[in-house]
């Protein structure tokens, strides 16, 4: 598990243990805007486990400004966390997963990721890019037996989705349910595969 706060790490280790005393579960507090921290992330996962056979990219930055005020640095750390990250480390666990020809990689979109909104720019074309990436990893891995999969929830209940002040928060998705559903996709192992899906709610009245 990887954030950027060591403390929520920490808390959110001991919650899942909790759930299931046996699993092992290792944490790395790193700011994964730095490719150099990215790096040394990946050699601490190297030394504590022989290989990954499933990877989650969920880490991920919401900004929301016009086209006027956004600059290139937003454009930048947009892109850079959406996307250069799961391509990096869809590069690197991908090796293990070949070589054992099995595997799962799960990019996180978003319902920008079909779709544009006013002052949304910078997050859209990140996750259409991410979205895109799903898609071409997929086609290239496939054969090997690995898996690629975007899952793109519509707006969901977090600190991230308080950012959208649009919106009626009450409407948004309930993050457990899309956490259930996750684990559904990557624990199906039979000839079907689900290789993109769109998470939206229906609204009972």
């Amino acid at each position: 598990l990887t954030s950027t706060n060591k403390m929520k790490l920490e808390k959110l280790k001991n919650d899942l243990r909790k759930i299931n005393t046996n699993i092992r579960i290792e944490t790395f507090a790193t700011n994964l805007n730095n490719e150099d921290k990215i790096l040394e992330m990946i050699k601490y996962v190297r030394k504590k486990f022989t290989s990954i056979n499933i990877l989650i990219n969920c880490a991920g930055v919401f900004m929301i400004k016009s086209i006027g005020k956004s600059t290139t640095e937003d454009f930048d750390k947009s892109i850079n966390l959406n996307v250069k990250v799961p391509f990096i480390l869809s590069k690197e666990f991908s090796k293990d997963m070949i070589s054992k020809k099995w595997g799962r990689i799960l990019l996180i979109g978003s319902s920008s990721s079909y779709s544009g909104f006013e002052n949304g720019s910078l997050y859209c074309a990140s996750k259409h890019s991410v979205l895109g990436l799903s898609r071409a990893l997929n086609v290239e891995l496939k054969k090997k037996n690995v898996r690629v999969m975007c899952i793109s929830p519509s707006s969901t209940k977090t600190n991230m989705g308080k950012i959208s002040v649009d919106q009626d928060f009450n409407t948004f998705l309930n993050p457990k349910e899309v956490a259930e559903y996750i684990v559904f996709v990557l624990s199906f192992d039979n000839e079907m595969i689900i290789d993109e899906s769109r998470l939206n709610r229906m609204i009972m009245k």
